[in-house]
């Protein structure tokens, strides 16, 4: 998938229809590169990292320069308390004492190349993943078989879900995303389903379920329209990043629980 003038995300979530926000359109071929932010806060345990990119045209090489040198801080809103990150590899950088936890409110800052940028991002409240099932189907003449996370919404609050899904070690790379607009308060057994691939006897299948904020599920939600692994395919532009200042990409507070089970 080559976006944002060819950059890409190694992201994987699951797939729900929201009202469309306006998105812009880019010249892929001749638009100066830009910052890509790659940010992410959970409630596990630390640290967490900041990762800034550079795209490029369309055209070029599929390679992604690094952003070295810059000043990455987080702020917990809830706590007070600002955390200047560490570039523990080339245009990575690191928490050194951000805690993640629900309902806390967290602040990024970079200065890269002498522009500020900022992105503020919200922990909701976490939903718990119950079990994992599978569904076996008939498709075109062969059998398919999807995961199920099961799990009860909160009812009264506006809830989305992320869902990145791992077979055999082998993470897909496809996009999985859901919010609870047509389902508030339900007990929800939703299928990801894989295009591409097919789980086996004797497979085994970890599911991660994120519980994103909303700005994190726009973006989320217009990148995997970019994915003609999901859904119908549009042309390339940008999805609505929660980043100042032009940056692409995203900074994500969110939460996470993973469950794992056999296929048999």
């Amino acid at each position: 998938m080559k976006l944002f003038n060819r950059y890409t995300l190694s992201i994987l979530l699951f797939s729900s229809a929201i009202a469309c926000k306006k998105i812009i359109n880019v010249d892929l071929n001749n638009a100066a590169p830009v910052l890509v932010v790659q940010g992410n806060v959970t409630n596990e345990a630390g640290p967490y990292t900041v990762k800034l990119t550079k795209s490029v045209s369309y055209s070029a090489d599929n390679v992604y320069p690094t952003v070295s040198g810059a000043i990455v801080k987080i702020t917990d809103d809830s706590t007070g308390v600002a955390d200047l990150l560490s570039e523990v590899s080339a245009g990575v950088y690191a928490t050194n004492v951000t805690k993640g936890s629900p309902l806390h409110t967290y602040h990024l800052y970079i200065n890269a190349e002498g522009k500020e940028y900022t992105a503020v991002s919200t922990m909701p409240q976490q939903v718990f993943l119950d079990s994992l099932t599978f569904l076996t189907t008939a498709f075109f003449g062969r059998k398919a078989t999807n995961p199920i996370p099961n799990f009860q919404d909160i009812a009264g609050i506006y809830n989305a879900y992320r869902f990145l899904e791992t077979v055999n070690s082998t993470p897909l790379k496809q996009i999985f995303v859901f919010n609870d607009r047509l389902s508030d308060g339900k007990y929800i057994a939703r299928q990801l389903n894989n295009d591409s691939t097919y789980i086996q006897i004797g497979d085994t299948v970890k599911v991660e379920m994120q519980c994103i904020d909303k700005p994190n599920f726009t973006y989320f939600k217009e990148l995997s329209g970019q994915d003609p692994t999901n859904g119908q395919p549009t042309s390339p532009s940008n999805p609505t990043s929660n980043v100042s200042n032009g940056a692409l990409g995203y900074f994500n507070a969110h939460t996470v629980q993973k469950v794992q089970k056999v296929f048999n």
